[in-house]
């Protein structure tokens, strides 16, 4: 007799746990996103108080490093010189003649917003900046919960968005990053897809091209779901009206792939100014695929590489191919594949790599154990929420201490 209360009081519990997170998810969602922000804000306060005042850009008017100065730590400091002095018409250049590092590697749309707001609040860069990603990464994972909820309901979004909330890279959402606007269009992106807004996704690809290098494996979303489209002709016909707008939307994307190089070469006269500014950053140049291997080599070894790689890649074909991810549907998807595949074409894997792979958020609700179709097997769920909510931010505290705090000389960048 008591089993049988204990199971009915737990199937309760679950019925109106369901009904609120269906009733409430945005403000939930809301709730869920400024606590973790509010963890990262207290562990960032703290780090402050261990961050060398000549580790922090541009210095420290009051002799030690605040929350402040670390919103503007790293990237932060060439986004807060874009929104000062802008972008150089000239391409400084080391004594071996290859090209500097400098403003160009760095997208305008974010810094441009900044620099409207300290104009018109006459708050500081720092302040102004940082505000308006914790701002920016609120809307981004509301977006997101509505995106997970249309596929996979909304207690498993809600789960999804609050873990995703707590990863360690989720610091940069209030940091003077691009990461929160980019996240913001990239969830209207992908809702628009999935409800055929097609111009509205043509609009956003090509606002991506003047936020972050993203735009290029937005392309190949657009095919993945025309492929779908056509195998559910049957079911769902395919207006042509449907197959203009996913040509617009692909067209899009591959202008707002190309656009900040063109505008790049423009300014400076050099038509390689952005790859050549970008190479900067990188030993080689830019090289495609190789980075991978070297670095993970660097790392492991030879034959350690080849494991460890090996053991990714087919984890991850494994996470997105399997029946506990179906429930995604073709945007999700197609999403993960092709910026994962973006990732291992054109990124120089190292410390950044945690901050980059925040955009594969379908992954989540995978480890989550809520990708299935069928949600009977839906098991453990709460208890996985619950392991992965405690390893993120554990897992966050150790990223920030190592990588958010710069001891000069050198450092590893997030």
């Amino acid at each position: 007799m008591t089993t049988l209360l204990a199971a009915r009081g737990v199937a309760r519990a679950r019925t109106d746990w369901r009904g609120l997170a269906g009733r409430r998810l945005l403000p939930l969602t809301v709730l869920g996103y400024l606590l973790c922000r509010t963890f990262s804000a207290v562990l960032m306060i703290w780090l402050a108080r261990h961050q060398p005042v000549d580790g922090v850009p541009g210095g420290v008017p009051g002799g030690h490093a605040t929350y402040w100065d670390e919103t503007r730590m790293w990237d932060g400091r060439w986004y807060q010189e874009i929104a000062g002095h802008g972008y150089p018409r000239h391409l400084p250049v080391n004594p071996d003649g290859k090209v500097a590092q400098n403003a160009w590697a760095f997208l305008p749309l974010y810094p441009l917003a900044v620099k409207c707001l300290v104009v018109v609040t006459g708050a500081s860069f720092a302040v102004a900046g940082s505000l308006l990603s914790l701002v920016l990464g609120g809307a981004a994972v509301a977006v997101m919960a509505v995106l997970l909820r249309d596929r996979i309901g909304a207690p498993a979004a809600l789960a999804s968005v609050i873990v995703f909330s707590a990863l360690p890279p989720s610091i940069t959402l209030q940091m003077t990053y691009t990461e929160s606007l980019a996240l913001l269009i990239l969830m209207g992106f992908l809702l628009a897809l999935e409800r055929d807004r097609w111009m509205i996704a043509a609009l956003l690809a090509l606002t991506m091209g003047l936020t972050r290098p993203i735009a290029a494996p937005m392309v190949l979303v657009v095919l993945a779901v025309a492929v779908a489209r056509w195998r559910e002709r049957a079911i769902r016909p395919v207006r042509r009206r449907d197959w203009g707008g996913m040509a617009a939307v692909a067209g899009a994307g591959l202008v707002g792939a190309l656009l900040w190089a063109q505008i790049a070469g423009r300014v400076t006269g050099v038509r390689s100014a952005y790859f050549e500014t970008q190479g900067a950053w990188r030993a080689d140049g830019v090289v495609f695929f190789q980075p991978w291997v070297r670095n993970f080599e660097l790392l492991f070894g030879k034959v350690g590489a080849t494991v460890v790689l090996v053991a990714l890649l087919a984890t991850f074909v494994a996470m997105v191919t399997g029946p506990w991810a179906r429930a995604l549907g073709p945007v999700l998807l197609g999403w993960t594949v092709a910026y994962a595949a973006y990732l291992v074409a054109t990124v120089d894997v190292w410390t950044s790599t945690y901050r980059y792979a925040m955009f594969l958020f379908p992954l989540v609700p995978v480890a989550l154990g809520v990708g299935w179709v069928h949600r009977e097997r839906r098991v453990l769920v709460t208890l996985r929420c619950a392991i992965f909510l405690v390893l993120s931010l554990g897992w966050q505290v150790w990223w920030a201490w190592t990588l958010l705090r710069f001891v000069p000389p050198v450092g590893n960048p997030i």
